[in-house]
Order: C-alpha cells, then sequence, then structure tokens
C-alpha cells in the first residue's frame, strides 16, 4: 500500500502535534507540505 501524502496548513499548537504524530508513524504517511 501506497504512503498517505499529507500537506499541512499552518504549524501553530496544532500542526506541530500532528507533525509529531506522524514521526511516530513515519512508515505510514509523506508529509509533502507545510503552509505557514
Amino acid at each position: 500500500m501506497a504512503k498517505a501524502r499529507i500537506g499541512i496548513n499552518g504549524f501553530g499548537r496544532i500542526g506541530r502535534g500532528f507533525v509529531r504524530c506522524l514521526a511516530a508513524q513515519k512508515d505510514a504517511f509523506d508529509l509533502v507540505l507545510i503552509n505557514d
């Protein structure tokens, strides 16, 4: 199964927390964009 490609709109408190969750599951997701 292919990784889900994720983009984040906003890198405040919620965005940073979301990135931490993605980092814990790095095999399932591919972070491709952060729009601050």
